[in-house]
């Protein structure tokens, strides 16, 4: 798509901010395989800065919940206590932007190259494990009952789901279906109640300054289910970034990262539970990278970053066979 218009934008943001508004630096950012993001500031006519964020569907490629539905989430989990970027507009078709939202731009770096070797998060790595289980604690704590519409996925459904997209895609990949079979065996008991899952809680959607983790991104994935599948997400190999020693996204501990979580209200898990959704994930995420690389080559999305995440299946093959042989 186009750059989003300037002036429409404003026309747009009038009813939220005040009328009389200028855009600056309207500037496209890298990274987010299936969501353009636009930084920029909204100005009023007594020189407020407001500094935005917009997130934007590119064509007709979409995520697992509409953009209507992500926007009420981040308002019931901004509402709850969450770390989130609080929600300012949903666009509408009357608006001519596209399909999206506009939300407040929380300073910080989430290039997880620069979070884990940058002189400048020295100090912040230490604490991220911790802080991770102290968000998700209170995601997990967020009333469902203050939430939009969302699917309740335990880990059942999802196996036969990302099971029935690998069967439909046709390729075939004996390392992912042998995942797929060692989690059938082993599936936990659907939590009751099922609680709210952000879906990509990882190094890559967290806003990290000197000082930590300031807020989490990036709900398209969000659902009802079980908790740890969070905390196991958070394990996957793929998000340490290099970094393998260090199993909680390249810069902390498991034992770090459950001490956050219990000291936020969250029940821990049994090690063996985080390790069971810690393979999920390595699975899920090598069944994505193959539908990543298939939105490419089937000309849905033309991208160069779906395209080089579709090499990446193999080194999700490998960790998969890592995973189950309990090699975190």
């Amino acid at each position: 798509m186009a750059a989003p218009d300037a002036q429409r934008l404003a026309t747009a943001l009038g009813p939220v901010l005040g009328a009389g508004l200028t855009i600056e630096g309207l500037t496209r950012v890298s990274g987010g395989a299936s969501r353009e993001t636009w930084l920029f500031d909204a100005v009023a006519g007594d020189g407020t800065r407001h500094g935005l964020v917009l997130r934007r569907d590119p064509g007709g490629h979409g995520g697992q919940s509409d953009r209507a539905t992500e926007y009420a989430l981040l308002e019931a989990t901004a509402n709850a206590g969450v770390a989130v970027p609080r929600p300012r507009l949903l666009l509408t078709t009357a608006d001519g932007l596209g399909t999206g939202f506009v939300m407040e731009r929380i300073e910080g770096e989430t290039i997880p190259r620069r979070i884990l070797r940058d002189a400048e998060y020295e100090a912040a790595r230490p604490q991220l494990a911790r802080q991770c289980g102290a968000i998700a604690a209170a995601i997990h704590a967020t009333d469902t009952a203050s939430l939009p519409h969302l699917p309740t996925l335990d880990a059942a459904a999802q196996i036969a789901q990302w099971r029935g997209v690998l069967d439909l895609v046709g390729e075939p990949r004996p390392a992912l279906e042998l995942g797929l079979r060692w989690l059938d065996e082993r599936v936990p008991p659907a939590p009751t109640p099922a609680r709210l899952v952000h879906g990509d809680f990882r190094n890559g959607n967290l806003v990290v300054g000197p000082d930590g983790v300031r807020a989490a991104l990036d709900w398209e994935l969000a659902h009802l289910g079980d908790p740890v599948e969070d905390l196991g997400w958070l394990c996957v190999r793929s998000w340490r970034f290099g970094v393998d020693e260090r199993v909680v996204g390249g810069f902390g501990d498991l034992d770090e990262l459950l001490a956050g979580y219990t000291s936020a209200g969250g029940v821990a898990p049994t090690p063996e539970l985080v390790h069971y959704w810690m393979v999920f994930g390595t699975v899920k995420w090598g069944v994505i990278t193959i539908l990543q690389a298939h939105a490419h080559l089937s000309g849905t999305v033309r991208s160069v970053e779906l395209a080089t995440l579709g090499r990446r299946v193999v080194e999700m093959e490998w960790d998969t066979l890592d995973a189950i042989e309990g090699r975190w």
